[in-house]
């Protein structure tokens, strides 16, 4: 087992030295062929493995979980959600459990908020148990008249909008 070891590193020194001289390796000796001692010393490492299982192994073992689920609430929004709802509203911050959406009108504000328990349960389906408390629903914001033309020193916002 040692000198199948020494040929391994023979080699792996002989590929490196090529690549630092940026010529082929050079072989003073005789290579050897490296003898194979059956499936029982390497089991199963030449046997193909699916890609997103290997990836979904090491986001596991970094505890990289939570924060993945993070990041699909942002890029998954609208395959969660539905399109329709996806196309009035979109994600601003996801902190703690919580997620802040900014609504494009008051009527989508008011719907989001009569739908926020189904979309918690639709996001902690796809993203995993718990990751979504709550979902904190703006609506948008009407425009300052405290500075511009329209506005007078001293008065308040007055009944601009009819």
């Amino acid at each position: 087992m040692a000198e199948d070891d020494d040929d391994v590193l023979r080699l792996a020194r002989e590929i490196a030295d090529a690549y630092r001289t940026g010529g082929t390796p050079a072989t003073n000796r005789p290579r050897r062929p490296l003898r194979r001692r059956g499936p029982a010393r390497r089991p199963g490492r030449e046997d193909a493995v699916a890609l997103g299982d290997v990836l979904g192994e090491m986001v596991r073992s970094q505890g990289w979980d939570d924060r993945l689920a993070a990041t699909r609430v942002f890029t998954d929004w609208a395959q969660i959600v539905g399109p329709e709802v996806a196309q009035h509203c979109s994600v601003h911050e996801f902190a703690d459990g919580v997620v802040h959406i900014q609504a494009d009108s008051t009527a989508w504000a008011k719907e989001l908020k009569l739908l926020a328990p189904r979309l918690v349960a639709k996001l902690n389906a796809e993203l995993g148990d718990g990751q979504v408390l709550r979902i904190d629903v703006r609506g948008p914001q009407a425009p300052s008249w405290t500075k511009g033309r329209r506005s007078v020193k001293g008065r308040g916002p007055r009944d601009t909008y009819g």
